[in-house]
Order: C-alpha cells, then sequence, then structure tokens
C-alpha cells in the first residue's frame, strides 16, 4: 500500500477511536439498552410527553452509535479494498478506493466537529429567531431568505421543525420569525450562527436597479427542559390575544388564537400563531418565553467574568456576509470560510460554515482558558 494512503488511513483511524472514547461507546449501548426496556412499557403512552422523549432520545442514540459503528466498518472495508487493488494492479478499484476515502475522510471530519459541542445545553433542541434588520424591504426579504435556509437545512437532515410565530412584513419578506429545530445537539449546532447577517444585492424592490446593503439577525436558544423549567406565574405576565394573520394581511384563522405574552418584570415580548387553538399557542409561547428567561438567567451569571473578557468579536457585531453583487460569495469573517456557491448555501448548504464556526469557538475557548 501507498505510505502516503497507509499514512492517512492510520490518521482516520486514530480520529475515530479518539471519537469512539468521547462517544463512550459502552455506556451508549448501556443507555440504548435502557431506553429500550422501557419503549416496551405497556404504560408509556400513558404519560404523551415522556413517550415521545423517550422514543426521541432512543432514536438518536441509536442513530449515533450507527454512524460511529458504521465508519469503523467503512474504514477497514477501505484497508481491504486499497489491499486488493494493489495486489490485483485494479485501477478501477483504486479509483474506487480514493473516492471512498475523501468521502470517509468528510463523514470522520464532520462527526468529529460534534465531540467539539460540550457546553452545558448543547445537546439540546435549538428555538432560533430571524428578525429583518436595517435594509428596509430588502431586509425583511433577506430575513425570508435566511428563515428558509434554516428550515431547508434541517429538511435535509431530516430534522423536525415547528415554527411557532411569523411576522410578515407589509411589501415582502418578513419581520420576524421563531422556529424550533428538533435534532441531536441542534442547539449546540446551530449557535455559532448567532448574530448579524449582511447581504449585498441588486435589489430587486429598487426600479433604478440600484445596489443595496441589509442586514438581519439571527438569535438561537437552547430549548428549555424540565429539568430546569423557569417558573412563571400569571401574575407575572399579561396575555393577549388576537387573529392570526398571513401576508397582506389576509385573515389565516377566523378566531382570536394567536397569543402574545409580556413578561412584566423583564418586558420580553413573545408571540405565537401557527397551532390550532389559543391553548396551544400558548402553551408554545410559553415554551418560548421560558427559554427567553433561562438565557437571561445565564447571562446576568456570566456577566461578571465576562466584563474581564475581551469583547472584541462579540455575537452582535457582523459575522457573515452574502455577496450576490457584483460577485457571487458568501464568508463568515470569524472563520474566514467562504464559497462561491450562493444559491447552495440558501437552500441550505451550510453545513461546511457550522463546522467551521464550531471549530473557530472551540480554539477561542482554548485560547481563553
Amino acid at each position: 500500500m501507498n505510505a502516503d494512503v497507509a499514512a492517512e488511513l492510520k490518521e482516520l483511524s486514530d480520529t475515530l477511536g479518539s471519537i469512539e472514547a468521547v462517544m463512550d461507546l459502552d455506556t451508549l449501548r448501556a443507555e440504548i439498552a435502557g431506553l429500550e426496556e422501557e419503549s416496551t412499557k405497556p404504560d408509556l403512552w400513558d404519560d404523551q410527553e415522556r413517550a415521545q422523549r423517550v422514543t426521541t432520545q432512543l432514536s438518536y442514540k441509536q442513530a449515533d452509535l450507527r454512524r460511529v459503528t458504521g465508519l469503523r466498518q467503512r474504514l477497514e472495508d477501505l484497508e481491504v479494498l486499497y489491499e486488493l487493488a494493489e495486489a490485483e494492479e485494479d485501477k478501477a478499484s483504486a479509483d474506487e478506493a480514493n473516492t471512498e476515502l475523501t468521502s470517509l475522510r468528510e463523514a470522520v471530519q464532520s462527526l468529529e466537529v460534534r465531540t467539539l459541542l460540550s457546553g452545558e445545553y448543547d445537546e439540546r433542541d435549538a428555538l432560533v429567531t430571524v428578525r429583518s434588520e436595517a435594509g428596509g424591504v430588502d431586509a425583511a426579504d433577506f430575513a425570508e431568505m435566511l428563515l428558509r435556509m434554516y428550515l431547508r437545512w434541517a429538511e435535509r437532515h431530516e430534522y423536525s421543525t415547528e415554527v411557532y410565530d411569523t411576522s410578515y412584513a407589509e411589501e415582502a419578506g418578513i419581520r420576524s420569525a421563531t422556529f424550533k429545530i428538533s435534532a441531536p445537539y441542534a442547539y449546540g449546532t446551530l449557535s455559532v450562527e448567532q448574530g448579524t447577517h449582511r447581504l449585498v444585492r441588486i435589489s430587486p424592490f429598487d426600479n433604478q436597479g440600484r445596489r443595496q446593503t441589509s442586514f438581519a439577525g439571527v438569535e438561537v436558544l437552547p430549548a428549555v427542559e424540565e429539568t430546569d423549567r423557569v417558573e412563571i406565574a400569571e401574575k407575572d405576565i399579561r396575555v393577549d390575544v388576537f387573529r392570526s394573520s398571513g401576508p397582506g394581511g389576509q385573515s389565516v384563522n377566523t378566531t382570536d388564537s394567536a397569543v402574545r405574552i409580556t413578561h412584566l418584570a423583564t418586558g420580553i415580548v413573545v408571540s405565537c400563531q401557527n397551532e390550532k387553538s389559543q391553548l396551544q399557542n400558548k402553551a408554545a409561547a410559553l415554551r418560548v418565553l421560558q427559554a427567553k428567561l433561562l438565557a437571561k438567567k445565564k447571562e446576568e451569571e456570566r456577566a461578571e467574568m465576562d466584563a474581564l473578557k475581551d469583547s472584541g468579536s462579540s455575537w452582535g457585531n457582523q459575522m457573515r456576509s452574502y455577496v450576490l453583487h457584483p460577485y457571487q460569495m458568501v464568508k463568515d469573517h470569524r472563520t474566514e470560510h467562504e464559497t462561491s456557491q450562493t444559491t447552495a448555501v440558501f437552500d441550505g448548504d451550510i453545513d461546511p460554515f457550522l463546522e467551521a464556526g464550531i471549530r473557530w469557538r472551540r480554539q477561542r475557548e482554548l485560547g481563553e482558558d
């Protein structure tokens, strides 16, 4: 076997070994066995929420185990393929092996990024809010483009999504939208998207065809779980109901079922209008409010330490630019990762940006330790 190929296969094996150690496959198998046993209990579905949690966790953990064991098997098969290709001097097999090596390398690197997600809430589902900022109608249109981008990313990975609230702008696009992505490590993965996104293009809303720069903000929060629910008393909130509406103000619900909740002490306002009933909308809005209050609590706890650190690259700064004119380029200003495939990015192909962002954040964390 070629010395360079042998060295790369050994490096991949070592990396995969480190991943297997971090994931602790024996513990993972034990957790799967426990969840499988729990899932067969006859009274499981007496508690719908508990049953959903058990079955979801079981599915996620089984997928994780299949993923890492599958990569190990692919690596072993690849070593055999290289040996056969060399023994038989078969160019077609050698080309097939080289193609598989490239694919396997990318798959191992992608899984390695998962091991960098070790934050307190990284394993959780993500609550994402996209808001239009400076730039008028172009900003509202850009916010809707980002909303579609994230939903398409989730669809590509077969992750479930739930849109809680969409506030449509008058002419085009959205003022804001809040949605949940349910997936293993969704929060840890998407948290690197938080910040200000910038779009440069020829405005489709300018009859003189001028170039326009617009901005949209992305906020990412971890979904609240039972273990850390923030208690919210009815006296601490104001609940307003209103009629749901879609683009152009057209009614999408003939009853006042949409709910807006204001937390009186902090002034935080959340709303939900996409569920079928007022009760469901209120429950969904309360979940978003709990997540925001939990994030605020954690932020306050970190405030004293954060004040001592250099905040030169705060999340609020522009973190990514999407340039559609005079050239095609999407560039992350923190990691320097870039691509000219702008259409693919807006269609949800953002994994390279996510992985680069996670690695960048980890390097910063190590530098601050």
